[in-house]
């Protein structure tokens, strides 16, 4: 049965500004809803693959600087740079077939190397992707700011902040909405950039033979000079400090479920799309330093030069040039976008892990996860104000991060292929993927940490450490708890009963208790029995009110849906079978939505003008010493439908129900 909900009220004058802001609440019972959110190949690729196209602004720059005088390796980077990301990219391809839901690199690390590994990879995404926001948003106010006067310079912060509160309400409206808004800057660097780097590369045909054979010569004085260890050594180092480039790949199979069905293939196309823009980008722009023979300028970026250099001919060059690079620095605030995006997901899947707060799993009303979209902005803000928006303290902690999940990943899939080898006869195959990438994962890993341990790579090891730290002991909690709310189950869920079964209908004009119920459990068997004890004889009929509640973990499908709607059915179901033979009539309502506390407060609203000798009843964990953290950890569900209610005029009572930590 479902209640009728009651007729909306016409929202005052600051919901509407806040609607205005973020947009009006999503529709759940919309048949067309998933397919209206989710996103096509092409804009999965402008939301979440500009995180890896727009390490090419930087990644190419700091491989190319750091192999010094030896710049004709550069040619062999380029090559090998490119076959990287096709590898790291396949291989997450694989990930995305055998995990088709999304979560990337903590539910792989999870479900194929066990909670603690994916705990290591989850604390490791979250760090990365607010590092991803911060540095994306600074290195954009260093590209505005790069233009303007210096005595404007010290406005960066302020303006970065700005821009994130900007990338927070765009992202609390909704992702499709966000992308859309940001595709263009998306759509200016890709065409500026593929002028530049084929106009580079086509109008330098003639230097083609001389790199080659400075190539060759290089190697020669090389191999005679610092020896075949020491060159590999060398090229090893700037491959590494280059990793920057990749870090981006991996956003893609952690968003899966904003994808448009068929979600495998969309995912799949999509990193298809990310690959070949990246490695064609990074490649082309290592080649273009060669070929122009570039030098660092002083306030400039290598891409700066290239784009001075190229253009300086052009019939307004200088503003070609400037278009070019501005739009790096603007894609970077697009690239911004996919911290916000993926960071809130992998949140989400760690609280349904009870690793966060389960708080952080909720959907808003326009089903996005407004919750970890704020965390992720706060963090990132509170980063900008501590280094003061300065880029070169935030690259080194940038990439670390990341390459921890990446080799996880690569470790769990080969892994999950070595344990296959006898029902997959590709398995070999397969396998062989997943163990070059996470060769490649690890050197880089390895190399950059140690490479820089001093300038900041410690600090992104200790800020992890403490995510971690503060997951264990928040997972240590809500296991505590559950094996007290178990000991409920274990007594109550078989309650024995042995008077007559009451069959008849619930009727308006008898006194009725209404019971906010969540799944069928021992806490709601308390919940009724001490309703049943605490005021004998005075009701004659229960109804028992449910919401399923859509969070990022069901938000997957509509088939995800009518599976919890149903699942919730049937526990309600077997409350008023309980009911009816404690002799009570009783019957129940269902609703469907984000909000526990607003679909609730309609329910027991529309109920109570059938019955209006109603009293509604609820359940709430008490704690013998209350801390800090419980009102944190646990939602204050029962309190706030209890002051939405009284303020209606409806009696609502709440019922400790203890449990013993």
């Amino acid at each position: 049965m479902n209640g009728n909900i009651a007729e909306e009220e016409k929202p005052g004058i600051f919901v509407r500004i806040w609607r205005a802001i973020i947009g009006a609440p999503k529709q759940i019972k919309d048949p067309h809803l998933f397919h209206k959110m989710s996103l096509i190949p092409v804009l999965a690729w402008i939301g979440l693959g500009a995180d890896g196209l727009s390490s090419s602004a930087y990644g190419p720059e700091e491989a190319f600087k750091a192999l010094s005088e030896h710049t004709y390796l550069a040619l062999l980077l380029a090559v090998v740079m490119a076959i990287t990301v096709f590898i790291i990219s396949y291989a997450y391809s694989r990930i995305i077939e055998h995990f088709p839901n999304g979560g990337g690199g903590y539910i792989v690390a999870t479900h194929l190397l066990g909670e603690k590994s994916g705990l290591v990879s989850g604390s490791a995404l979250l760090v990365d992707y607010v590092m991803t926001i911060t540095i994306s948003i600074a290195s954009c106010c260093d590209a505005i700011f790069s233009y303007l006067p210096v005595y404007f310079h010290h406005y960066k912060v302020p303006v970065a902040c700005i821009l994130t509160i900007v990338l927070i309400v765009l992202n609390v409206r909704g992702v499709k909405e966000s992308v859309t808004v940001l595709a263009p800057i998306f759509i200016v660097f890709v065409a500026t950039h593929v002028v530049m780097l084929f106009y580079g590369v086509f109008t330098h045909t003639d230097q083609f033979a001389p790199v080659v054979n400075n190539f060759s010569a290089g190697i020669h004085h090389d191999v005679s000079s610092i020896g075949v260890i020491g060159m590999i050594l060398l090229f090893l180092r700037a491959y590494s400090l280059g990793g920057g480039t990749y870090t981006g790949i991996e956003a893609i199979s952690n968003g899966l479920q904003i994808m448009r069905e068929p979600r495998v293939q969309t995912g799949k196309r999509t990193m298809v799309y990310m690959a070949t823009s990246l490695a064609f980008t990074a490649s082309l722009i290592l080649l273009c330093y060669l070929l122009l023979a570039v030098k660092p300028v002083e306030g400039k970026t290598l891409n700066a030069v290239v784009a001075d250099t190229l253009f300086s001919g052009w019939p307004m060059g200088n503003l070609i040039a400037f278009v070019t690079i501005f739009s790096e620095g603007a894609l970077l605030l697009v690239a911004a976008q996919a911290g916000f995006v993926d960071g809130p997901r992998v949140m989400a899947n760690m609280a349904i892990d009870s690793w966060f707060p389960h708080r952080f799993a909720a959907l808003s009303e326009r089903l996005t996860m407004r919750n970890g979209i704020l965390l992720m902005g706060i963090s990132a803000i509170a980063l900008l104000f501590y280094t003061g928006g300065s880029v070169s303290a935030l690259v080194v902690m940038y990439s670390i991060n990341v390459f921890i999940t990446f080799s996880l990943s690569q470790l769990g899939m080969s892994r999950f292929f070595l344990k296959r080898r006898h029902k997959d006869p590709k398995w070999m195959q397969h396998l062989a993927v997943h163990l070059v990438g996470l060769t490649l994962c690890v050197t880089i890993l390895v190399i950059t940490t140690v490479e820089k341990f001093a300038e900041g790579g410690w600090m992104t090891i200790v800020i992890t450490s403490v995510v971690i730290y503060l997951c264990y002991l928040i997972n240590s909690h809500y296991v505590t708890v559950r094996k007290g709310v178990a000991q409920l189950d274990e007594t109550l869920l078989d309650f024995p009963t042995s008077g007559p079964v009451n069959t008849d209908p619930v009727k308006p004009n008898e006194s009725t208790a209404i019971q906010l119920v969540s799944g069928y459990s021992g806490f709601g068997v308390h919940t009724l029995l001490s309703i049943v004890t605490t005021f004998p004889k005075t009701y004659k009929n229960i109804i028992f009110v449910s919401v399923a509640v859509i969070d990022s973990g069901s938000f997957k499908g509509a088939q995800e849906v009518e599976a919890l709607e149903d699942s919730v059915r049937k526990g309600l179901e077997k409350y008023v079978e309980l009911a009816r033979r404690l002799g009570f009539a009783a019957d129940y309502r269902l609703d469907v939505g984000t909000d526990v506390v607003e679909s609730a407060v309609t329910q027991c609203k529309t109920i109570r003008e059938e019955f209006s000798r109603s009293t509604v009843f609820t359940g709430q964990l008490t704690f013998r010493l209350e801390k800090f953290y419980h009102k944190m950890l646990h939602n204050e569900t029962a309190f706030a439908i209890q002051r939405r209610l009284q303020w209606d005029g409806i009696t609502t009572v709440i019922l400790p129900i203890r449990v013993r930590i």
